[in-house]
Order: C-alpha cells, then sequence, then structure tokens
C-alpha cells in the first residue's frame, strides 16, 4: 500500500511574522497529513525590536530567545538548521545552502525541500545605500550576532576608559558612538546606551559613567522618527539631547572610516564603535529567484499576499512589498505589520488547501511607538483605526510598548504560557542583574 505523500508547508525565515505563521500552521494541521516545516539560519528566535537593548546589554537574550526545535515539537512543526539559496518554482524546491561548523567541515551538504506552498518571511537587513566603508567599519542591528557583537566591543571600550581614569583621574578619556539612522532603531539604542553607562558604575567599573561616553546621532532627513508627529519627534529630540546624545540633522554621512563617520559637509565625526542603522532593504538572494522584486529587493506581492509571479509563494513582512489601495506608500516594515500578514497568509493557504476564496490584506495601522529606554516612550497610537493618531508620552506610551511584546510572545506560546513568561520577566527584572557583561 502506497504511503499517501503529505502537503507540504515551507515557510522559510523564523522572524515575527514566519514564527507566528510557523506556529498556527502546526497548530491548525498537525502532523497527519500536513507537514509544516519552518527554515532559518538561527537555531534561536528573538524578538527583532529588542536587538538594541542586547547591544547595549540591558537585556540577556538568553532569557528571552526561543529555541526553534523544542518549539516545533510543542506546536506541531519541523525545525531545518540552514539558509536559503535559492528557490525552483518549477519543481517546487526551496535549495537550502550546506551547512559547515566552526572549523569550515560540513555538517550537511546542499539540500533540496519540496514544498506545495512556500511563505517567504526573511526580514530584511541593513542597507547602506552604497556608501563607502560602511561594510568595513560599522556594526549593523540586524541580529542576535551582531548585538551580542557591538556588546562585547562596547564593554571593552569601557574597561579601557575605566583603567585609563583609574590610572589618571584628570584624562579626557571617553567611549565615542556614532549612529546614523533616526529612526526608532537609531533612537531607542542612543537612550539605551546611556542607561546601561550609568549602571556600569555598579558592576566593578567604580571610575565610569554615563559622562564619560559621548553618543552622536546623524539623520540624513530634516528631522529624527520620520514616523511620528512633529511634536513627539520633538520631544524626544530635546529628551535625547538632555541625555547627552548630539543629535544631527539633515546631514549625510558619505563615507565610514576607522576614525568615524565622514559627513558630506566635510565634519568627521569621530568614533570608537560606529553603527549604521540608516535603511533597510530585502536580503540580496531575493533578487535570484525568479519573483518580481523592487529595487530594495522586496518581494512584489498581490493583495493575498502571494508573489505576482506565483500563487503558491506568499511573502510576508518586511521582505514583503504591498502598497495598499488608494495608498502612496507601501506597508512599513514594522513588526504589527509582519503579525497581520501571518494572521492574513494563514487564512489564505487555508483557504486554497479547502478550495475556498481567499481574502485580500488590509493593513491597520496601530501608531509608532518608540522607547528611549526607561528615560521616557513617545508615539502615536491608533493610526487609521480612528482616522487619526493620538499621541502619547510617559507610563502610558511605556506600557503600550511593552505590551507589544507581551502580544507577540502570547502569539507563539499561547495564553497559558505567554503568561507565565510575562510574569517571569517580571521576577528577573528583580532578581537578575541589570546588564549583562558577559
Amino acid at each position: 500500500m502506497t504511503k499517501a505523500r503529505k502537503t507540504q508547508i515551507v515557510v522559510v525565515g523564523g522572524g515575527a511574522g514566519g514564527l507566528e505563521l510557523a506556529t498556527r500552521l502546526g497548530a491548525q494541521f498537525g502532523r497527519a497529513q500536513f507537514d509544516i516545516i519552518l527554515v532559518e539560519k538561527n537555531r534561536t528566535h528573538i524578538w527583532k525590536p529588542l536587538l538594541h537593548e542586547v547591544a547595549a546589554g540591558s537585556l540577556d537574550a538568553n532569557l528571552d530567545e526561543v529555541g526553534y526545535r523544542s518549539h516545533g515539537h510543542t506546536w506541531g512543526y519541523r525545525f531545518f538548521y540552514g539558509a536559503m539559496e535559492g528557490v525552483d518554482l518549477v519543481s517546487r524546491h526551496v535549495l537550502i545552502a550546506p551547512i559547515a561548523d566552526e572549523d569550515g567541515r560540513e555538517i550537511m551538504g546542499r539540500h533540496r525541500i519540496r514544498y506545495d506552498y512556500l511563505v517567504l518571511a526573511v526580514g530584511s537587513v541593513s542597507n547602506d545605500f552604497g556608501t563607502k566603508g560602511v561594510a568595513e567599519h560599522c556594526i549593523f542591528l540586524d541580529s542576535r550576532l551582531q548585538a551580542d557583537r557591538f556588546r562585547t566591543k562596547l564593554l571593552n571600550h569601557c574597561l579601557r576608559v575605566s583603567r585609563t581614569l583609574q590610572a589618571d583621574p584628570a584624562a579626557d578619556a571617553v567611549v565615542r558612538v556614532d549612529i546614523v539612522g533616526g529612526g526608532a532603531t537609531g533612537v531607542e539604542l542612543a537612550a539605551e546606551l546611556y542607561n546601561s553607562a550609568a549602571e556600569l558604575r555598579h558592576y566593578g567599573l567604580e571610575v565610569f559613567d554615563e559622562s564619560r561616553l559621548k553618543v552622536a546621532l546623524i539623520e540624513a532627513g530634516p528631522r529624527i522618527l520620520p514616523a511620528l508627529p512633529d511634536d513627539l519627534a520633538k520631544a524626544a529630540h530635546e529628551e535625547l539631547e538632555a541625555l547627552g546624545v548630539r543629535v544631527i540633522t539633515g546631514e549625510q554621512v558619505v563615507e565610514a572610516t576607522s576614525e568615524g563617520m565622514l559627513t558630506k559637509s566635510g565634519e568627521l565625526i569621530r568614533a570608537d564603535l560606529r553603527v549604521w542603522a540608516a535603511g533597510v532593504k530585502g536580503p540580496d538572494i531575493l533578487a535570484n529567484l525568479g519573483l518580481e522584486t523592487t529595487r530594495s529587493n522586496q518581494l512584489v506581492v498581490k493583495p493575498t499576499l502571494q508573489t505576482t509571479a506565483d500563487d503558491r509563494v506568499f511573502a510576508i513582512g518586511d521582505c514583503a512589498y504591498f502598497v495598499p489601495e488608494g495608498e502612496k506608500r507601501p506597508v512599513p516594515p514594522r513588526a504589527q505589520a509582519a503579525h497581520q500578514m501571518a494572521a492574513v497568509a494563514f487564512h489564505n493557504i487555508r483557504a486554497m488547501i479547502k478550495g475556498k476564496p481567499l481574502k485580500d490584506f488590509v493593513y491597520r495601522d496601530h501608531g509608532s511607538l518608540v522607547s528611549l529606554s526607561h528615560f521616557s516612550t513617545v508615539g502615536s497610537l491608533m493610526g487609521n483605526l480612528i482616522g487619526g493618531r493620538m499621541a502619547i508620552e510617559g507610563r502610558l506610551a511605556r506600557f503600550v510598548y511593552v505590551s507589544l511584546y507581551r502580544m507577540h510572545l502570547i502569539a507563539i506560546h499561547g495564553w497559558f504560557k505567554g503568561l507565565a513568561l510575562i510574569l517571569v520577566g517580571h521576577v528577573n527584572q528583580i532578581i537578575r542583574p541589570r546588564l549583562k557583561l558577559h
């Protein structure tokens, strides 16, 4: 008796959208007649909006990360560790690059995974716009690995300054950090760095404090946080300057060097650490899949989130390009968009399997929030839900900001475990060190 072939649904990318979708599909279809496969190049998941806290050392990612393999076992999907290097649209296979260990020895050769339905949720990467020297001299914050690398370098520089001051208290020793990009990532990182610097004195660096940190935030546009109303962006600007951040607007970086950032006006803004957070694009691999893409490598999708070239291939999250009807701009690359797209992709894949009509994706803008560490939080709520925006600041904004992550936890763990993890998080804030120093 021939064993019936299972319907395979492959999700590539375990970020916010991809993991939520794989969780929903696994819970819905299980393992009887369907095979749900999540392909991801990392072994663990961490919510990308938290990476600036990981980089500053104020969040221990080991406590918040999710292991894909155990999570998949719980929710009914299979985890495949590997990086996509192509898609065969004719035979319907995802091509997986060879995997090697730290010594370069091959663990697994090039591999092919069959699919009946494919969802590409590979997220985005930093866009340096071809700026000279950025790839060589700047750190991006696209992954846990990059955030850990920044934190290690930051701690080394802080320790060096501390030792210098112990030998010579009058020495002009500081740690300089340049951050290019005045969007949410750049602004949140700048504030979080001052929070961490203020805590270092309690962890062995008695002569080091926030006065020894010099952060420059460089934005090419006329103001920081263009997604927020003018008054909130102004409030954030003033809060950053009060912390000690040098906020530079209307200045374009034309080159990154080992000494700092060179601007179009000719100024060299010196720095020990240089972070590029000025823009995002789709991973380069997306341009070579045979699917329609934009200049920034995003996959163009129809209202149903199916790619324009193949109805069995969906794209969600930051890597998807979709302009809602009547709008001039595409759906922004935000976690809330990925969450909403995951829900629609789940509905439409299920509808295709059952032969039912698909529904169009309608983006609900719930607003934008930016956290300035524990110092402040600013943002706007509701967005197009009420035909306008409601500006919020302070404790209410901070509560809503934290709630976004809590919603993500519930989406990938369910209500019982999600609420338990939220409770554990509160306990960890009390019993765990405030900084991760290793």
